[in-house]
């Protein structure tokens, strides 16, 4: 325990400074609630190529399974407030799945939300911004590396404390927040389960940040997208915040459905997601036209 404070206290000191205060986001109606930490951007360092990055709020958790099933489920089967306005009729909501897809590893109390594909989590997003005003979606790859390195890349000696991988993992997701977050108060930003970022894949990344301001690689197809951070299967030598992954048509691959599912991955019970909310908030034209762009089915 005093291991584990010393090293909290020490990356708090080598990080650069955040503000104070954090934003608690309630979901009208209900009792389930998520927090947002704000952090300043600046200049980011990605593959010898400096970007900037406007500033923004990112989660501090990955995204439950308790925030997903407010807008999983209808009106009707959620324990919502007498005068919470859902418009139920009016919104698509994602179909039940058809097997147990947490293999039993759990759900309910605080566990990431998983087995969801990138167009579902983007739609979660959609569904936030009409019920709270506020414009959310999945984090760039240069966001998400550069909250996830707070400063610095963790010591490999230090990642039993902050994440579950291979070696300690358990071959589980287990619930979030139960390791030490990072200097910038961020939790599981390695390993418990991998997350979405809004970004196709491309192997040369760095060399298509253009100028170098908010860079995001714009989607044109299904796949590839990349994901970060690495899950409980990940082994420790492999985790770090610049290790990248893409995503596969092979997590869908047991998907009896023709087509497949816009909203279940069958075999991605190690991949969830977590939100980000740019300082500036976008216009609404401007948040129609990012969801028409960045949703690709």
């Amino acid at each position: 325990m005093i291991r584990h404070y010393l090293l909290l206290c020490l990356a708090i000191y080598l990080a650069p400074a955040l503000p104070a205060q954090v934003d608690t986001v309630r979901l009208p109606g209900t009792e389930v609630s998520f927090t947002m930490v704000p952090l300043e951007g600046g200049v980011h360092t990605i593959e010898g190529k400096e970007v900037m990055l406007s500033p923004f709020a990112i989660s501090s958790h990955e995204v439950t399974h308790e925030a997903y099933r407010v807008f999983q489920v209808r009106d009707n089967d959620t324990p919502l407030a007498a005068n919470a306005d859902w418009d139920a009729d009016g919104w698509a909501r994602p179909s039940p799945p058809y097997l147990d897809l947490t293999y039993g590893m759990g759900t309910r109390g605080g566990y990431p939300q998983v087995n969801t594909t990138q167009q579902a989590a983007l739609r979660y997003c959609e569904w936030l911004y009409e019920k709270t005003g506020r414009f959310f979606r999945l984090p760039t790859e240069a966001e998400w590396e550069y909250a996830c390195l707070a400063g610095e890349e963790p010591d490999p000696a230090d990642l039993p404390d902050l994440a579950w991988l291979l070696e300690n993992g358990e071959e589980t997701y287990h619930k979030t927040g139960e390791k030490m977050p990072n200097a910038w108060g961020l939790y599981d930003m390695l390993g418990n389960v991998s997350e979405w970022t809004l970004d196709e894949y491309y192997d040369d990344y760095a060399d298509r940040t253009g100028d170098g301001q908010d860079p995001w690689m714009r989607p044109d197809g299904k796949h590839s997208r990349t994901v970060r951070g690495g899950s409980f299967d990940t082994p420790t030598a492999e985790a770090g915040c610049r290790a990248r992954e893409k995503s596969s048509p092979r997590w869908q691959a047991r998907d009896p459905q023709i087509p497949k599912s816009i909203w279940w991955n069958v075999d991605s019970a190690f991949l969830g997601f977590r939100l980000v909310s740019p300082k500036k908030q976008p216009s609404s034209e401007e948040v129609r036209t990012f969801f028409a762009e960045s949703i690709v089915d």
